[in-house]
């Protein structure tokens, strides 16, 4: 027998919302007489004012938890009114399925989530404090622009395609300094080729002859609008970025030193670096290990087993898309470099696969991450690509080679090298 390490059974003051868009239900369950549990259910509106009518009440009952599921963005506002007040809960809505075969309203939702939640049967989903929060919608707003402005480079080679303007061909940045100046003439009216080509700069000047082919089409006055709606918002686009990235520059502040300690990792640079302390914060008290982190990033295989046997194949899981987009990102340019994380993509890619490496090099990256954030004094350094060579056991090596060999029938004698 083991001593049992979890929480008390029931929490003794609890309250559940079921949130709506313009109607919240909250359920409230306090002690009664003798062993009983007594619950009152109250319906208010999402408005800040009867929400903070709604903290009063349950402040007077004595309410130590409130618990409320993720719905879309509607959490947010009795979240942020309430965590102030009292011990406040976001949970997975995964997490809170109804019992099938009863009725499903929002009053009992919000009973049912309460119940749930006094048994100590929920799980708290991470909400970083209002600093981080600020910071993480910078930088996925960030994000955002990123995808509006290749949306809109997409359209442009598209309707160069439909003018028959073979630039990309040509021109592997048709959006440089080379590239808007010839899209520039053409919005002016310019359709000779030649003296499209000699617009070239730089390097590309070298390939006149085949600027001039490639600018020969049938751009009409049609084509040349278009184009200039589509080039006036990629230049918003890119001014939009710039403009949030100098303010997320500004808002670093305290957080500049894990920035610069996150650089240095393979793959991370500064804006990569930002992304990831946007999503996870510094404080990682909240990751006891670095498990706890690589599996709520979802950068760990599942587990699921039945009669002893595992099921599935193991599948990380969907999680935060904007940190797995970024560790994904960073996993794949570390892969590139002569360094540890390099040298470990390549020995699981040659085994496993790409993809699969690519996750596991991206769980070593966030494990480097969370030990670099738990310790204010810790650096990167960096072990090198020799690291598993120097580790290997060459007479192990011999062994398992001469067994392949002699189970393919080779009879194999070993003269030492001189």
């Amino acid at each position: 027998m083991q001593v049992d390490k979890d929480e008390p059974e029931v929490i003794e003051r609890v309250a559940a919302l079921d949130i709506g868009k313009a109607e919240v239900v909250c359920c409230a369950r306090v002690p009664g007489p003798g062993a009983q549990r007594m619950q009152e259910v109250r319906t208010t509106s999402t408005m800040t004012s009867a929400l903070l009518a709604l903290g009063d009440w349950l402040a007077e009952l004595g309410v130590t938890r409130v618990v409320m599921e993720a719905t879309s963005d509607y959490w947010r506002a009795p979240f942020y009114l309430l965590e102030d007040r009292f011990e406040t809960w976001l949970v997975n809505a995964h997490d809170v399925k109804h019992l099938p075969g009863r009725p499903k309203t929002d009053r009992l939702d919000a009973v049912w989530l309460c119940k749930v939640a006094e048994r100590q049967m929920l799980r708290p989903s991470f909400v970083p404090p209002p600093a981080i929060r600020e910071l993480r919608d910078l930088t996925r707003y960030r994000v955002d622009l990123l995808a509006v402005r290749t949306a809109q480079k997409q359209r442009v080679e598209k309707l160069l395609e439909d003018a028959l303007i073979k630039l990309t061909a040509v021109v592997s940045d048709p959006f440089g300094v080379s590239g808007r100046a010839m899209m520039a003439a053409l919005i002016a009216g310019e359709r000779d080729p030649v003296v499209l080509a000699e617009l070239a700069r730089g390097s590309l000047r070298s390939k006149t002859a085949r600027l001039t082919e490639a600018l020969t089409g049938r751009f009409s006055e049609h084509h040349a609008f278009l184009l200039m709606q589509m080039l006036q918002r990629v230049d918003a686009a890119t001014a939009d970025i710039a403009a949030v990235q100098a303010r997320i520059d500004a808002r670093i502040g305290e957080l500049a030193p894990a920035v610069a300690r996150l650089d240095a990792i393979p793959g991370i640079g500064p804006v990569a670096a930002q992304m990831i302390l946007a999503e996870i914060g510094t404080d990682m008290s909240r990751f006891p290990t670095p498990a706890h982190l690589t599996s709520w990033a979802r950068f760990a295989p599942g587990v699921s087993e039945s009669a002893g046997r595992p099921k599935g194949n193991a599948r990380t899981g969907k999680g935060n898309r904007y940190l797995a987009r970024v560790v994904g990102e960073a996993a794949v340019s570390a892969a590139r470099t002569d360094t540890f994380l390099g040298e470990r993509y390549r020995r699981i890619a040659r085994r496993r696969g790409k993809k699969r490496a690519i996750v596991a090099v991206g769980r070593s990256i966030l494990v480097i991450i969370w030990a670099l954030l738990s310790d204010d004094e810790a650096l990167f350094v960096d072990l090198g690509p020799d690291y598993y060579a120097s580790r290997s056991n060459p007479e192990r090596k011999v062994r398992q080679h001469l067994r392949e060999l002699q189970a393919l029938g080779y009879t194999v004698t070993l003269n030492p090298a001189a």
